[in-house]
């Protein structure tokens, strides 16, 4: 008989892609998605074999019944304190009220249980659903993956191609870690599917400092790049208050400032693992900067 693995998220980025691994895996994947969410997203999880239930997502007991006898109920939500708060707490509280034995919350993120509170809101409204979650007795496991590789070529300015610059605040020498979704997705589809795992899982595809980055880029392109360090970590917070002060609007998912809080993060050297579970899956292939950056390149 096979397990059944319910996802909340899928129609996302990172959702749909833990769908596929999960789907390669051969598992029952059910899918919850909103009342009013595209048809044609919904078609397109169905033809891949996914079970699609649109629901009220507000409402726990109809929830619930979508995930009698799963194995696991798996979280891949993104958005602010309404989404990562309140409506993964209604998931939560449906899994167990249909006594899914375990959960697997929308962290996939950088580890954030070193890092001071109020410095990174996203990470935060995570922190903040640990502590319900830590009051419940289902078997909950955390991914933590650092930053997502797939953000260096967009949202991350950490490689200014255009400048051929590195951007670093503080030490050039900080080690970041970074992993594709891609890779995220398997490992995660494949925690889903065990019977037992830890409370925290720690997985990067790669690991490199600002300095690792302008070697590597000057190896890919054969163009000399260097680095480009407008000043310390003090003066990053300065920018971040300041930003975050003239922001038009604080409901943005991922504004300028937030991108500021996750590099301060990243270079303060809070999050980087002690210890890497990588190896728990022999048949992952993990992708390292240099791949995913020559298939940008090759695109």
């Amino acid at each position: 008989m096979k397990k059944i693995i319910v996802v909340a998220g899928a129609t996302g980025n990172l959702g749909g892609k833990i769908v596929n691994a999960l789907l390669a895996l051969d598992v029952e994947v059910r899918a919850i998605v909103r009342l009013e969410t595209d048809i044609k997203k919904v078609k397109d999880l169905e033809q891949k074999g996914v079970k699609v239930f649109q629901v009220d997502t507000s409402n726990k007991s109809e929830i619930s019944k979508h995930c009698i006898s799963a194995h696991c109920f798996v979280s891949a939500l993104a958005g602010l304190r309404e989404t990562i708060i309140d409506a993964q707490r209604v998931f939560l509280d449906a899994a167990i009220e249909a006594n899914v034995p375990r959960f697997i919350p929308s962290d996939y993120s950088s580890d954030f249980t070193n890092l001071k509170e109020g410095q990174n809101r996203n990470l935060d409204f995570r922190r903040e659903f640990h502590q319900y979650l830590e009051t419940t007795n289902i078997k909950a496991t955390t991914i933590f993956n650092g930053p997502f590789m797939d953000l260096l070529t967009t949202d991350m300015p950490l490689i200014l191609f255009k400048q051929k610059r590195i951007l670093c605040w503080g030490n050039p020498n900080q080690i970041i870690e970074f992993t594709t979704t891609y890779n995220v997705a398997d490992f995660a589809a494949r925690v889903a599917v065990e019977d037992n795992t830890p409370r925290f899982l720690r997985i990067a595809g790669d690991r490199l400092s600002c300095n690792d980055f302008v070697k590597l880029l000057t190896e890919l392109t054969n163009e000399k790049f260097k680095l480009f360090r407008p000043g310390g970590i003090r003066l990053l917070n300065f920018v971040i208050s300041l930003t975050k002060f003239f922001s038009p609007s604080k409901k943005e998912l991922y504004p300028a400032w937030q991108g500021m809080q996750y590099m301060r993060d990243m270079m303060e050297g809070r999050i980087i693992f002690q210890n890497y579970d990588n190896e728990r899956y022999s048949n992952i292939k993990w992708t390292t900067a240099k791949d995913f950056l020559i298939k940008r390149k090759e695109r």
